[in-house]
């Protein structure tokens, strides 16, 4: 939600407002929030210290004015101590003069801030890229992560030298940058429920509770509908909410499930009281990984953004070439009704075990999966998976001047998932029933066909993976020189697919390589 430079032991008593961002009179440090409605800046100085904030608004406060406002110490600190009470996400920037400068964040992640330093500056932003300068070479413990899909909300990236600020972390820079890891977040378990309890009232109370915190507008907003449960229980009832003001868009989907998606959206769109508009994408029509991706095209895409970057990219000019200011989606919905390890014992994501079907995992890469748990970030408010998917999303639409609301990421929906019993939560439970309270059918609360973006990803591996591959053998790459890709695993992964062999389970992972690649190329 910003860009900065800060520059420590220099004039930092001079923060003005430009019209564009918070600058020192000798523009050695600056703070640029990011242009949009539901965004805005405060700041406030005691003559010394000066905080500047910006921060997501909140619906029923007026919106505040950009200019630093003088205050006396002891109104400093109560404004200081009230910033970290917002309820929605923020980042709080704090300098003195004879001071290191300080950078904290909020619990709420509605996008990321990464962070790198020089000699004289900590610099920070929403987009990696900016950061490309600052980029020393490969993390192997995060590059292993990756590859083996394993991964872990904390505080490296995949590039030396850059760094994640958290949820609730505070970095302080003055010539060495330090990170500190907040304390865990605490959680509870699931409730008895006594017998007159409405858990469908509580959960489209708490979808108004998200929605209706922030000031987003009907005639500017899209809902993603993906023809899925947490979408379709987001979108349909705030449809209810705005009858006939809503617009909806998705990506189209390949393989089998396809036509269900579509008569699922149809269903949905009917049952509940949307607008005309509805904006539809097809991702096979706009695979990833052909020669338009920006990621092929060799820009400095983070390794952490979208993975079917094109389709997404693609679907989000549309909607804002069409006016769209907001997007409205449905993550964070696994996380909140996943049932717990002692309820249903599952192999995580990214298991050891499942090294053997990806045989080009190097040598680096596997000796540093011992350590893909080692400085990790502490329990977070919100999921952690979901906070990484969030990240996913954010700079695809920053970019076209889209900003993301997630109401499954809202604090009060993350406990109400907590409270609930297990019967609630199995298989989505709570989503299907409220979609089965709309009157709509067993085709949209129990689907026979997956809906997956699974024949997405083989059509581009098997159409434009296979040649990016070779050519990855042939050219050499930074994952291949330092041990992290193995190139006799990846050679027969290159021929498996140009025999027409594929397996989903397994080489459905070589997206990821392709993209760590080309991130790499464009970042060292």
């Amino acid at each position: 939600m910003l860009k900065l430079r800060l520059t420590p032991y220099t004039d930092l008593t001079g923060w003005h407002w430009d019209g564009t961002g918070y600058v020192t009179r000798d523009r050695h440090s600056h703070v640029t929030p990011y242009a949009h409605p539901l965004v805005e800046s405060l700041a406030v100085t005691d003559g010394t210290r000066t905080l500047l904030v910006v921060r997501e608004r909140v619906t029923g406060r007026d919106q505040c004015e950009p200019v630093v406002r003088r205050l006396s110490p002891g109104e400093y600190d109560r404004v200081r101590a009230l910033a970290e009470s917002w309820p929605t996400d923020y980042v709080l920037t704090e300098t003195s003069p004879d001071l290191p400068v300080e950078v904290s964040a909020a619990a709420c992640r509605t996008t990321p801030l990464y962070l790198a330093h020089d000699d004289r500056s900590l610099h920070g932003s929403w987009d990696l890229a900016d950061l490309r300068e600052h980029a020393r070479g490969m993390n192997p413990k995060e590059a292993a992560r990756l590859l083996l899909y394993r991964p872990r909300y904390s505080s490296e990236t995949l590039f030396r030298g850059v760094h994640r600020l958290t949820e609730r972390a505070t970095a302080r820079f003055g010539g060495h940058l330090n990170l500190r890891y907040p304390e865990p977040a605490l959680h509870s378990g699931p409730r008895e429920l006594t017998s007159h309890s409405d858990v469908l009232g509580a959960f489209t109370h708490a979808i108004d509770t998200a929605l209706d915190q922030r000031p987003w507008r009907p005639e500017d907003t899209v809902f993603h509908l993906t023809g899925g449960f947490d979408s379709g229980t987001v979108a349909t009832r705030a449809a209810q909410q705005h009858p006939d003001q809503l617009a909806t868009a998705t990506l189209l989907i390949g393989g089998p499930g396809r036509e269900q998606q579509i008569r699922r959206r149809k269903e949905m769109r009917a049952a509940a009281p949307f607008s005309s508009h509805d904006t539809l994408t097809d991702a096979m029509a706009h695979l990833p990984l052909a020669p338009a991706c920006a990621r092929i095209r060799g820009e400095a895409i983070s390794p952490y953004e979208e993975p079917l970057h094109l389709p997404f990219t693609q679907l989000t000019r549309t909607l804002a070439e069409n006016g769209a200011q907001t997007l409205v989606t449905g993550l964070g919905g696994d996380e909140m009704v996943a049932l717990a390890q002692h309820e249903y014992p599952h192999r995580a994501m990214g298991d050891i075990s499942e090294l053997p079907l990806l045989p080009w995992i190097g040598p680096r890469a596997r000796a540093a999966l011992e350590y893909a748990d080692d400085a990790i970030a502490p329990p977070a408010v919100i999921n952690s998976m979901t906070l990484l998917s969030l990240e996913t999303t954010a700079p695809i639409l920053l970019r076209e001047g889209i900003w993301p609301l997630h109401p499954f990421a809202d604090p009060y929906m993350v406990q109400l998932g907590e409270w609930l019993p297990f019967h609630w939560r199995e298989l989505k439970q709570l989503q299907r029933r409220r979609l089965a309270s709309l009157g709509l059918s067993g085709d949209v609360t129990d689907p026979t066909e997956r809906e997956s973006f699974a024949e997405v990803v083989q059509h581009a591996l098997t159409l434009h993976g296979r040649p990016l591959l070779a050519r990855m053998l042939h050219d050499g790459s930074p994952l291949l020189d330092t041990g992290l890709l193995d190139p006799d695993g990846l050679t027969a992964a290159v021929q498996r697919l140009s025999s027409g062999t594929y397996r989903e389970n397994g080489d459905a992972q070589l997206l990821q390589v392709i993209n760590m690649h080309h991130a790499a190329t464009a970042y060292l």
